[in-house]
């Protein structure tokens, strides 16, 4: 019997296996949420490295925000790390949802880097 965390894991991997397959090069939008925040990275694959990184921790939204675990924290989330990435130079990525389904705060994110400018 395979208990919760097995499943996610599972999940996750068959996510980034198929993200492999159409990256083409380009970075990798990764996100993770808890019950208390939701974090983002853009991720350079080929290089090993974290171009961009944004959360509910960071100093500036943790001011602004009420709670960390909401859609509108999610999405103040995306707009942020959608900036960060275009200021690093990033303009495409391929989206990693990690084992999460797509929608709810994983979707906010996402609406909101894709109208701040990040194409994916």
């Amino acid at each position: 019997m395979l208990n919760g965390k097995k499943l996610f894991n599972r999940r996750r991997q068959r996510v980034r296996t198929n993200l492999r397959k159409v990256a083409a090069g380009r970075p990798r939008l990764s996100v993770h949420r808890t019950n208390q925040h939701i974090y983002a990275q853009v991720i350079d694959d080929a290089n090993g490295v974290t171009v961009a990184a944004a959360s509910t921790l960071d100093v500036d939204l943790k001011k602004a925000l009420k709670v960390g675990s909401n859609s509108e924290a999610a999405a103040e989330v995306g707009k942020l790390i959608a900036g960060r990435a275009k200021s690093a130079g990033v303009d495409t990525v391929v989206f990693d949802r990690g084992g999460f389904l797509f929608h709810g705060r994983i979707k906010a994110l996402a609406d909101a880097a894709r109208e701040a400018g990040l194409n994916f």
